[in-house]
């Protein structure tokens, strides 16, 4: 068995967001209604094996079963909602291996990235990342989850602008969407650390040091899901 603790057992959370009406934003519907979901999923609010009811969303939001259920879908598409004949939509929950597998390709990937990262830095990029970092120590000490999240996406598709590899970059895309779940951080000091581990690996990319670019980009993936892991409810 490969080393990697039980996932979450299926949670209970009850939503304490207010019925809101969202189809006046300019945004597809769906798409209001996907990204809304997926933080309330990545905040935790609704913990993996909780189920996701059509009737009951469509009713908080306001909105009709139709975008709500290709809401779903999408969500489905990135890994973090499953979808089952006759029992429906439901928070996903990865299994030991599946997500020991994720963990490792992801390291893989992004230790990679950081190389690049190093090797074709330039001032212009250097410059955006030094400024999302100074925001994201704003958001922690503010405690904005919400900005934090934001910035740390940023953080990494700048990177991957550095680095210039367009096939790595949709690889990473796609398994950070599988993997948003692993690495969301589970309270404050967590994403403090983050951020503390993000400016290490910035430090090493503007020194053009790409091994250890890579070596501290790899090691930021394990930390995060060692995190993660240490985080959930015993079973």
């Amino acid at each position: 068995m490969k080393p990697f603790s039980t996932i979450v057992e299926p949670g209970h959370a009850q939503s304490d967001v207010a019925a809101q009406k969202i189809g006046n934003q300019h945004s597809p519907l769906f798409a209001v209604i996907r990204d809304k979901l997926r933080e309330r999923i990545l905040s935790g609010e609704f913990r993996p094996g909780d189920r996701l009811v059509e009737g009951k969303l469509s009713t908080e939001m306001a909105v009709s079963r139709i975008p709500v259920r290709e809401a779903l879908r999408a969500l489905a598409a990135e890994g973090l909602v499953t979808i089952e004949p006759r029992r429906g939509a439901s928070v996903a929950i990865l299994s030991d291996d599946i997500a020991y597998d994720m963990v490792e390709v992801r390291a893989a990937l992004e230790g990679l990235n950081a190389r690049l990262a190093a090797q074709r830095r330039d001032n212009k990029t250097i410059e955006r990342l030094q400024g999302i970092l100074n925001e994201g120590v704003d958001a922690i000490n503010k405690e904005n989850v919400e900005k934090f999240r934001d910035l740390n996406s940023q953080f990494h598709e700048a990177l991957a602008i550095i680095a210039g590899n367009v096939v790595l970059t949709e690889l990473m895309r796609s398994l950070r969407d599988r993997t948003a779940l692993l690495f969301a951080p589970s309270n404050m000091r967590r994403a403090k650390q983050n951020w503390e581990e993000h400016a290490q690996i910035l430090n090493a990319v503007i020194d053009g040091n790409a091994e250890l670019a890579g070596l501290l980009a790899t090691q930021h993936v394990h930390n995060a899901a060692k995190a993660y892991t240490e985080a959930r409810p015993a079973t």
